[in-house]
């Protein structure tokens, strides 16, 4: 990463009121523009990472240090999008009406918010699906409605908790490309949590390996292919070369005793 951090994590710890240690000592950077992907088992912390970063959470122990020129934009409202693992939609309401629904809560009226929300669906590849509900669609257009909720805000930062896990291998490919697609327009900040060392490296410009609980930033791998990458990277030897390195990083940190 060049330049300042839009946001950093200085010696972030979690500790919960079970007791339960989450996160100690992570030192983790986001810059402006940056696809940044967090990778490592589950319970490692990956998604309380996120929380603490949407400022769903507070930290136990360290900072939350973010870019002051940036920081009043991205910690407004609708500064920061979120992805959950699960669509988590209104099953009563259609998709243009999930996806206007921040706008909405902010206040924004109604004929903007039913423009923007239909600009955002169109964007994620729902135009002519506005009406919709949530029972008429699949599992990859659920999605699709949820990332587009978290965009219609226009967020500085876009926080994604493996969002695509559930999905089959096609759908999740796909979700993969235009993902990239809609990043490379908007150039938003991303930081997005998955288990799969395969999407980590086709998504992301740097890869933050994580080691088991309490969570911490046990390797960072820098991608060297320029992003964001074309369908045929994935065929690639430099894909394959670069899988191998991430998985290597993710198996020493799991050999590694826990601190």
């Amino acid at each position: 990463m060049s330049g300042a951090p839009l946001v950093a994590l200085r010696g972030v710890g979690k500790r919960f009121a079970n007791g339960v240690q989450a996160l100690a000592g992570l030192d983790l950077e986001i810059g402006p523009s940056e696809f940044l992907a967090v990778l490592g088992p589950s319970g490692c912390g990956k998604s309380t990472a996120l929380r603490l970063i949407a400022g769903l959470a507070a930290p136990s122990q360290g900072r939350i240090v973010w870019d002051r020129a940036a920081e009043a934009a991205t910690r407004a409202p609708g500064g920061i999008g979120f992805v959950f693992q699960e669509p988590t939609l209104m099953p009563w309401s259609s998709a243009l009406g999930n996806a206007m629904l921040p706008l909405r809560l902010a206040g924004v009226p109604r004929a903007e918010a039913e423009a923007r929300a239909a600009a955002a669906l169109a964007a994620v590849g729902l135009a002519g699906f506005e009406r919709a509900v949530p029972r008429e669609l699949s599992g990859g257009m659920r999605m699709r409605v949820s990332i587009a909720r978290a965009l219609v805000t226009r967020p500085r930062l876009l926080l994604m908790d493996e969002p695509f896990a559930a999905l089959d291998e096609i759908t999740r490919w796909k979700l993969n490309d235009d993902l990239l697609g809609l990043w490379a327009t908007e150039r938003f900040a991303v930081v997005f949590v998955t288990h799969s060392v395969f999407e980590s490296v086709y998504l992301a410009e740097r890869v933050v390996v994580m080691g088991p609980r309490p969570g911490r930033a046990a390797a960072i791998h820098g991608l060297s292919e320029p992003a964001p990458r074309a369908p045929g990277f994935r065929t690639s030897a430099r894909y394959a070369d670069s899988c191998r390195a991430v998985s290597d990083l993710l198996s020493a940190a799991l050999a590694a005793p826990a601190a």
